[in-house]
């Protein structure tokens, strides 16, 4: 299990058959992978934590209710988690659609085609005064990364990084590959812990295909 960002950074170096760095201060004096590093590893990780929800990376908040309004559609706006990087849902959807915002069919518990929330900026707006999520959060502390995650992280920063240290294009193909395919393994095996969360019927007509 990595450690530290700069032994992410070391994994993906080597990768490239580079040299490895003893840290990401940056400044004139750094070298070039060092400067390289600590520009696109912050990228990278948020790249990669956006593309699944990571079980080590989920939170749960309850989001506080902004006193400016929204100019139109919705009733409230509610501020989202500084380290929140993509809401996976909200409690209505956990607890199978209750709540004033969702507007269901006669008879069903079901959610209609018209989006319960939207997410414009920084903010959550609805016509629900409270509002709980599950998001996926920004993590900087690389202990708590799967090990899974830190392969696809490291694999993701040599592909950002290949071109302006090795100048090879057959190289960063062969990463890209390299990255869809660790990236595919990584979000099964992560999926498979825990019960799924459920899909969402939008209507009647829908669920009866099924």
């Amino acid at each position: 299990m990595a450690t530290s960002d700069v032994e992410i950074c070391n994994l993906a170096l080597t990768s490239l058959g580079h040299t490895t760095i003893a840290s990401l201060a940056g400044g004139s004096s750094a070298s070039k992978p060092e400067t390289l590093c600590a520009l696109h590893y912050p990228l990278a990780r948020d790249t990669v934590l956006r593309a699944h929800p990571w079980n080590c990376a989920i939170r749960r908040a309850t989001l506080a209710q902004d006193s400016t309004a929204p100019n139109h559609e919705y009733t409230y706006r509610h501020a989202l988690p500084t380290d929140c990087l993509k809401v996976i849902r909200t409690d209505w959807e956990a607890n199978g659609f209750t709540g004033s915002a969702i507007y269901g069919f006669a008879g069903e518990a079901a959610a209609s085609s018209v989006a319960p929330y939207r997410i414009e900026g920084r903010y959550l707006l609805t016509n629900e005064s409270t509002v709980k999520i599950e998001y996926i959060a920004r993590i900087t502390d690389v202990a708590q990364f799967d090990d899974l995650l830190v392969d696809v992280i490291t694999q993701r920063l040599a592909m950002s990084i290949c071109m302006a240290l090795t100048d090879n294009a057959s190289l960063l193909s062969g990463l890209r590959q390299l990255y869809a395919d660790k990236l595919g393994e990584a979000r099964t095996t992560d999926a498979q812990e825990g019960t799924a969360r459920d899909i969402v019927d939008l209507s009647p007509w829908i669920a009866a295909r099924f």
